[in-house]
This record gives structure tokens, C-alpha cells and sequence, in this order.
């Protein structure tokens, strides 16, 4: 297995791939998709400035990364740039595909991209919770390709300035659509409430069409809704066990369909 970190102006990003070669196939798709963004915002600022869905006259080209925003945005409910990060990461990920890669996973910003043929373990960040880097979720093959998005009100740089969860982590068929859901769901977590703001949110997560599932945190509250991948317990490094039931991590967790 091949990994690497790299950084192009506000993309971070980690790539895992079974190919040296992809690692730069990764690269140079960031670098080339951002030039595209880059150049379609200059001509049209209200792409980034804009906190709700934008359509644009049928005459003027979209290139694919434009639209694959404006369809997170649209469906969603957010503006389309919320979704720029896990949309540069699919872009990389199906070009790593593309050139033979049975196994691309990039992460940009917290939220992930995978495509592997074998299982992929990946944990949970969020803030000062009880949970915090305490457990995660192993993604199957069978699965994938598959996107997780994360949004926090408390954590980092994907910080929503409306909500209050600590993270709302998303898994949709791409990254792309996992992030803008994110950044909504992150968005609908708000009252001083803690339970019901998050059982709320879980209820507008329901009505998203291509959401396949949700997991919320907020203060010692977890709620979850649609089919997760398998929960897994952090233990240390590379260690790590199957969590049978939600109620196995938190005695607070919120009764769903999990």
C-alpha cells in the first residue's frame, strides 16, 4: 500500500491507494479541478458566495465539477460550494479508478472518498466528546464506491456557524453528496434541547433523498438513522473491535433504526 499527505492552497489532503502512480494522479486531479473551480468563480462569484441551490442559463458550460456541486446544493438544500471539498475528492479518486486503482481512498478536509475491494477502517473526530477518536466504521467492498462527509459546530475548519453539533458524519454514494449533507444536517442540530435538536435532525435526515445514513453527535448524545456501515470500537493504534449495539458506547445514545 502506498499513502501520502499533501496540501494544494486549501486543500489538505491524505491519499491511500494501492498504486505509487495514483498517488500523483491524485495530485494532479486536485490541482486541476481547483483550477476549473477556480476559473468558473471568477466568472461567476455568486457560485461562491451563494448559501442556497444556483442554476445557471442551459447555454453556459458547466464543467463536471460544477455539476456535481450544484447537484449536492440542489439536493441538500445548502449553497454549492458547502460541498467542495468531497467534491475534489471524487474527482481524484474515480481518475485513480480510472487508471487501474482497485483501492482509492482520499481524504480532503475531513471528508473521505472510497473506492477498495477490501475493508476500510476509518474513525470519528469529534471535539472534546466522550466518543471522540473512540470509534469509527469499517467500510466494506461491497459498499463502495462510497462517501463520508463530516460538519461540526465546535471542530476545525468545516465549522458551522448555525448549528450545534459537534459532528454530523454523512455516508452517501460519494463524497460530494455526503459533504453538502453534512453541512445541512450540522445546520437543522440547534436548540438548547440537546436530545431533541438532535432527534430532530435526524428526522430532516430521513427526508433527504441519497442520504444512506446518518450518525449525530452532540455534547454525551448520539443518534444515528438508515443502515451505517459496522461500527467499530478505537482502541489504539491499528487495534480496534466490532461495537455490537450503539448502546455498548454510550448509555445516552438516542433510539433509532440502526
Amino acid at each position: 500500500m502506498f499513502a501520502s499527505h499533501f496540501i494544494i492552497k486549501e486543500s489538505d489532503c491524505f491519499v491511500k491507494t494501492d498504486s505509487n502512480k495514483a498517488i500523483k494522479i491524485a495530485i494532479s486531479s486536485i490541482r486541476k479541478h481547483r483550477n476549473i473551480l477556480e476559473r468558473f468563480i471568477l466568472k461567476y462569484p455568486i457560485f461562491k458566495t451563494t448559501l442556497k441551490p444556483i442554476t445557471f442559463p442551459s447555454e453556459i458550460f458547466l464543467p463536471e465539477i460544477i455539476q456535481a456541486m450544484q447537484y449536492g446544493s440542489e439536493l441538500s438544500n445548502v449553497g454549492p460550494m458547502a460541498s467542495v471539498a468531497g467534491a475534489l475528492a471524487d474527482m481524484a479518486t474515480k481518475e485513480m479508478v480510472q487508471d487501474g486503482s482497485k483501492i482509492a481512498i482520499l481524504e480532503n478536509g475531513g471528508e473521505i472518498s472510497i473506492y477498495s475491494n477490501r475493508k476500510v477502517n476509518i474513525g470519528i473526530y469529534a471535539g472534546n466528546t466522550p466518543l471522540s477518536g473512540k470509534i469509527g466504521f469499517q467500510v466494506k467492498p461491497s459498499e463502495c464506491p462510497l462517501g463520508i462527509g463530516t460538519s461540526s459546530a465546535t471542530v476545525g475548519h468545516v465549522k458551522s456557524y448555525s448549528g450545534h453539533a459537534d459532528a454530523a458524519v454523512i455516508i452517501a454514494q460519494d463524497a460530494n453528496l455526503a459533504d453538502a449533507f453534512a453541512t445541512r444536517i450540522t445546520n437543522e442540530v440547534k436548540g438548547n434541547d440537546i436530545e431533541k435538536s438532535v432527534q430532530t435532525a435526524l428526522e430532516i435526515a430521513e427526508t433527504l433523498e441519497k442520504l444512506r445514513s446518518a450518525l449525530i453527535i452532540r455534547g454525551k448524545f448520539i443518534g444515528t438513522v438508515g443502515k451505517l456501515p459496522q461500527l467499530i470500537r478505537i482502541i489504539g493504534e491499528n487495534k480496534w473491535d466490532i461495537i455490537k449495539s450503539k448502546y455498548d458506547v454510550i448509555p445516552d445514545s438516542i433510539t433509532t433504526d440502526l
